[in-house]
């Protein structure tokens, strides 16, 4: 995963969250009832037609997860079609939870982030005389520097002749509502959070929030006509030095374990704690006053016929495989339709051969297909039944408090001070 931590060493203990943060945990039992809750609301958002969440396809787009060895399953993931009630506009998105309740954290984020979106976009665009598949106008990208310090007053959805600028607010201002959500949610968020690599596609144009190091590539043709891949995120971590300053800036601590030199952590200013391995996610509130935002890096592109198609997959993918060998695998997939699990089986088998002493993380994927050659889904009605029985089980599930083990570090000492047995 790479994200948190642990550590058999000795190091300092946990803060309490009222003493250092100012904030109550909250009770094992509201959480409970929240997943009741959500069981109903996911349910609910299940019927929504075009919204597939679980394994399964359809005409645009494959996607599929499984779950690795470190405890639940973390990932989740979204394909929602005629997003927005706009015919052929797609939205997509990869979740990628961690922290002792970052399944939950991530399944609040797939369901309700999407529909913040779409409702910020439909005010932002008044009418209908403001197409949504007409060219955008602006190329490029909000960078690291210039998004760092935005706050949630600063982020105001404005209309101007500007489409790219009408959408890249609509993203700014959706993951930061979507952000205080999750403050005042019965899900606690103090040390778990999620990644999210989102996109919004209509026609010829292609826009792309993300936050974390969940990433997002592009399978294109070349001039020789080959397949080659293009990276259209940036995997967003402490090493890099923009993110780097502003975590330092605000008093957060970056550095990597002796043990560990390849992988800079973000830590609290006087306590060992939590390592957490990128520089912006939702959640993770104990280190929020410390550098860590929530505010995504939003990029545009015009599609061409040579792009064939985009896949979104956490990071369970792209540590063990490369960019031009996930390309490969969804090119020379038999069919459309199998081709984000075929990824997933090529990334668990390649899991084995470099890492055997290690777990295997959990993987998702969606690819995204660009021309209207998609071959039909056969199991797709199946899948659809199949997803609707098994949205309770989701939610219903124990909540275990595993902690991917290199995501967060949750020392022995930390754990017994927060009444907790090491995993």
């Amino acid at each position: 995963m790479g994200s948190c931590f642990s550590s058999s060493g000795s190091r300092s203990p946990l803060p309490s969250p009222a003493s250092s943060i100012g904030k109550k945990r909250k009770t094992s039992m509201k959480k409970h009832s929240s997943s009741f809750h959500h069981s109903w609301k996911e349910d609910q958002l299940h019927r929504i037609p075009g919204r597939r969440f679980l394994n399964g396809s359809s005409e645009v787009a494959s996607l599929f997860t499984q779950q690795g060895r470190k405890g639940n399953n973390q990932d989740a993931m979204l394909v929602w079609e005629n997003f927005g009630s706009r015919k052929g506009a797609v939205f997509c998105g990869i979740f990628d939870g961690h922290g002792p309740y970052g399944h939950m954290v991530a399944k609040r984020v797939r369901d309700s982030l999407p529909l913040k979106l779409s409702a910020l976009l439909e005010v932002s665009t008044k009418s209908d005389d403001v197409p949504m598949d007409m060219s955008l106008s602006t190329k490029g990208s909000i960078n690291s520097e210039s998004a760092s310090f935005l706050c949630t007053d600063e982020v105001k959805v404005h209309t101007s002749g500007d489409i790219f600028q009408t959408l890249k607010e609509s993203f700014l201002t959706s993951f930061s509502v979507m952000d205080l959500e999750l403050k005042t949610a019965s899900i606690d968020s103090f040390s778990s959070g999620t990644t999210a690599v989102t996109l919004v596609r209509q026609g010829h144009d292609l826009v792309i929030g993300n936050v974390g190091d969940s990433r997002a590539i592009l399978g294109t043709r070349d001039k020789g006509n080959s397949i080659i891949a293009v990276q259209l995120t940036v995997d967003l971590k402490p090493n890099l030095p923009a993110e780097a300053e502003r975590i330092q800036k605000c008093k957060g601590r970056v550095f990597a374990l002796h043990d560990e030199p390849e992988v800079t952590r973000v830590w609290l200013p006087n306590a060992d704690f939590p390592g957490l391995a990128m520089a912006r996610a939702f959640g993770d509130f104990c280190l929020k006053d410390f550098g860590l935002i929530s505010v995504p890096e939003v990029s545009y592109r015009r599609l061409t016929a040579k792009d064939e198609f985009v896949i979104l997959a956490t990071d369970g993918i792209w540590d063990v495989l490369s960019n031009e060998e996930v390309v490969e695998i969804v090119d020379s997939a038999s069919a459309r339709s199998s081709a984000a699990k075929v990824v997933v089986e090529a990334a668990i088998r390649s899991w084995r051969n470099k890492h055997p002493a290690s777990k295997v993380d959990d993987c998702a994927v969606v690819c995204l297909f660009l021309d209207d050659g998609a071959d039909s889904a056969s199991n797709e009605k199946v899948n659809g039944v199949h997803n609707h029985e098994k949205v309770a089980e989701e939610w219903s599930s124990d909540i275990q408090g595993v902690s991917r083990s290199d995501t967060i570090l949750t020392s022995p000492r930390a754990l017994q001070e927060n009444g907790t047995k090491p995993p």
